[in-house]
């Protein structure tokens, strides 16, 4: 496993917490950290000596910096969102992460992070990681080829929107991306072949206080509810051997196929797939918190733009 800006090491240690909870053994993962700062890789050692826990986190480095000399089962990431400057020098034309496209915008490290992460993915490798609605929905030409480009090598298996308000550094909204090299029937994936599809899932309403603060959680339900509709999607067993049945939901999920996708300029915000059907007292409420959200978005890519024609204006 790869978490390739592991920060304090967070996500290496609840992966192998949750391997030691399913098996009840003491799991023998190969895991793999990378960090551009040393004092965050210092706390990271700490984080998991204490646990015991062994993992490979080398010497200080940019990830985005050239692609991975290996590739992994599991990649999990929280990358920073749209580093202005990713990479320490100007990326390179021909690079494997990015065949036969310009390199991602360097004002949008979060394109780069998702190539990245799929060239660092083994023949059935699978990875999830956090990116900005901005990630789904760029409209420039670039971010738009590199989402066709996912899209087009059957990469991404699915995409959660998550409410908002979850994270203390931003007010963005944020989805969650699954890509997965391998989406035909087998084990570790399901029974069911999900080969040019695309599963969306809108979580947004899943949110609550947590106990005396002002920040918000995803519910517990609402973390289940999207385990379970995945599985189901893919035709995974559940613990008493029976199969859960998938079906779009009107507000929830919807199963798109590459083709659909491609129609709507692959975008691919779930809310544009499975919008919300609020009803009842709090219809407007719902409808206000989207449109407030929807504008934290566009309020983002108006910034991009700007700095864009700033660049333009410079080099005239």
């Amino acid at each position: 496993m790869l978490d390739p800006v592991c920060g304090s090491a967070g996500l290496l240690v609840e992966a192998d917490r949750y391997v030691r909870e399913q098996t009840g053994l003491k799991p023998s993962l190969g895991l793999t950290g990378r960090d551009l700062h040393a004092g965050t890789l210092q706390i990271a050692q700490l984080n998991l000596a204490v646990r015991g826990i062994q993992a490979d986190l080398g010497t200080p480095f940019d990830s985005l910096a050239q692609p991975s000399s290996r590739t992994y089962d599991i990649v999990l990431a929280n990358p920073p969102f749209n580093d202005p400057s990713w990479g320490s020098e100007a990326p390179a034309l021909e690079d494997p992460r990015w065949p036969g496209m310009p390199p991602p915008p360097r004002d949008r490290a979060g394109f780069a992070w998702m190539l990245h992460i799929a060239h660092a993915l083994a023949p059935q490798g699978r990875a999830v990681f956090l990116m900005a609605d901005g990630a789904a929905t760029g409209v420039r030409p670039a971010e738009q080829a590199i989402r066709q480009h996912l899209i087009r090598e059957d990469l991404v298996e699915a995409v959660v929107a998550l409410p908002p308000g979850l994270f203390s550094h931003t007010r963005i909204s944020c989805c969650l991306w699954v890509l997965n090299r391998d989406k035909s029937p087998h084990r570790g994936w399901g029974d069911i072949d999900r080969r040019g599809r695309v599963l969306f899932i809108n979580a947004r309403r899943a949110k609550e206080r947590v106990p005396d603060t002002r920040q918000w959680r995803l519910t517990t339900d609402g973390a289940g509810r999207v385990l379970r509709t995945l599985a189901a999607w893919r035709g995974v067993a559940l613990a008493d051997g029976a199969h859960g049945h998938y079906e779009d939901e009107p507000g929830w999920c919807r199963s798109r196929a590459a083709e659909d996708i491609a129609q709507l300029d692959y975008g691919l915000l779930p809310l544009a797939y499975a919008s919300e059907q609020a009803d009842g007292d709090d219809s407007e409420l719902w409808r206000i918190d989207d449109l407030k959200q929807e504008l934290y978005g566009k309020l983002e890519e108006a910034h991009q733009l700007d700095l864009d024609l700033r660049r333009m204006l410079d080099a005239l």
